[in-house]
C-alpha cells in the first residue's frame, strides 16, 4: 500500500512543476507580447505584471483574453501558439492542484 506522505509529495511535486511551466510560458508570453502588440501589453501592465504592484485588474484583462480565446484574431502565428500553451498549461496546473488540494483531505480522512 502506497504511503500518504508519499502520495502528497509525489502530487506536490508534479504541481509544482506544472506551476512553474505555466509562470514560464506565461513570462514568455508577455516578452512576445511587447513584440507584436505592445498596445495589449499596455493594457495588460506588461512591465508590472510580476510586481508587488501588479495591477489586478489588468492580470484579470489577461485571463480573460486567454480564456476567450480573442488570440485567435491575431495576426502573429507565434503569439497565438504561446497562448495556446498558457491556457493549457493554465488547466493542467490549476487541475493539478485541486488534485492536490482533494488528496489532502482524502488522505486526512482515511488516515493514510
Amino acid at each position: 500500500m502506497i504511503s500518504g506522505d508519499a502520495l502528497l509529495l509525489a502530487l506536490f511535486m508534479v504541481a509544482v512543476v506544472n506551476v512553474s511551466r505555466y509562470v514560464s510560458t506565461l513570462r514568455t508570453l508577455l516578452a512576445i507580447m511587447r513584440e507584436c502588440d505592445p498596445l495589449l501589453y499596455q493594457q495588460v501592465d506588461g512591465r508590472g505584471f510580476f510586481s508587488s504592484q501588479g495591477n489586478v485588474s489588468k492580470q484579470i484583462r489577461l485571463f480573460h483574453y486567454i480564456r476567450s480565446q480573442q488570440y485567435h484574431k491575431h495576426h502573429d502565428p507565434v503569439f497565438m501558439a504561446k497562448c495556446i500553451k498558457v491556457r493549457r498549461l493554465f488547466i493542467l496546473a490549476s487541475t493539478f492542484l485541486m488534485v492536490f488540494f482533494i488528496a489532502i483531505f482524502v488522505v486526512a480522512y482515511l488516515g493514510m
